[in-house]
């Protein structure tokens, strides 16, 4: 489980982040991002359906989604994540959906601001 502060719980924080944030996907899931303020820490959500299999499954998945969430949490600073997986990553193996989440996070994270000349 990811420690509290970097929990996504309220309902309408996930509506806000689907529907206002950015969105990348890959085969296995689909990432929404949201700013906050950067001195929040990074919160996630996940949101794994009956689509992906039954209860056993979709906790594996779960599971998985935030083992590889983990290492990444420090530098998304300021960011409300809500991560999707998709029927996919039922069958994926853990590195198949460690590499897709990092290429999405890659594309939704905030390019850092330039040094001025």
């Amino acid at each position: 489980m990811l420690p509290g502060p970097h929990r996504l719980r309220l309902a309408a924080d996930f509506q806000r982040t689907v529907r206002r944030g950015r969105r990348t996907s890959t085969a296995t899931i689909v990432v929404h991002a949201l700013a906050g303020e950067d001195r929040d820490p990074a919160r996630v959500g996940f949101v794994v359906s009956k689509a992906v299999g039954g209860a056993v499954v979709r906790n594996r998945v779960k599971r998985r989604l935030r083992s590889a969430m983990r290492p990444h949490l420090d530098g998304m600073r300021g960011l409300l994540l809500v991560i999707r997986a998709n029927p996919a990553a039922a069958a994926a193996t853990f590195a198949t959906v460690s590499g897709d989440l990092q290429l999405c996070l890659a594309k939704v994270r905030p390019a850092a601001p330039s040094a001025a000349s």
